[in-house]
């Protein structure tokens, strides 16, 4: 019973808290029929019923636009919005990008091979002269 109570006072809390912050939160010229401070004062001072009071009667309308929730901040790279961006406008098109796409990534691989054959040279080399630079030059002394 105890924990009934417990949780029913903190869901109430909960919803106060969220009502007020909501209040607060909201745009003044959008408050219905009472002024933003009169609300913040009814809240604050009638918690359970002003909170309701806050829902019913006084919080503004929500676009439908927005019920959604937030869409976050605008895609790095707007282009990708347009519809139809993905469609190619004939076969030809499309296969002229495709074909594009595989010489650039065939290059990409060639350049990265030269690299890795360039480093693994240079990897030998450093390894020859250290071990050239470790033996004696004179020979083995007696």
């Amino acid at each position: 019973m105890v924990y009934l109570a417990l949780l029913l006072a903190l869901m109430s809390l909960a919803f106060w808290v969220y009502a007020l912050f909501d209040v607060v939160g909201s745009d003044t010229e959008r408050v219905r029929l009472l002024p933003k401070p009169a609300w913040v004062v009814i809240v604050l001072f009638l918690p359970k019923i002003g909170a309701a009071a806050w829902f019913l009667l006084g919080r503004p309308p929500r676009d439908p636009a927005l019920a959604g929730g937030p869409t976050g901040p605008p895609p790095p790279f707007p282009e990708y919005e347009h519809p139809g961006r993905a469609r190619a406008s004939s076969p030809e098109e499309d296969e002229a990008f495709l074909r594009r796409c595989r010489e650039r990534a065939e290059d990409q691989r060639r350049r990265a091979r030269e690299i890795q054959a360039r480093e693994e040279r240079e990897r030998l080399e450093r390894e020859r002269r250290d071990r050239d630079g470790d033996e004696d030059p004179t020979g083995p002394s007696s």
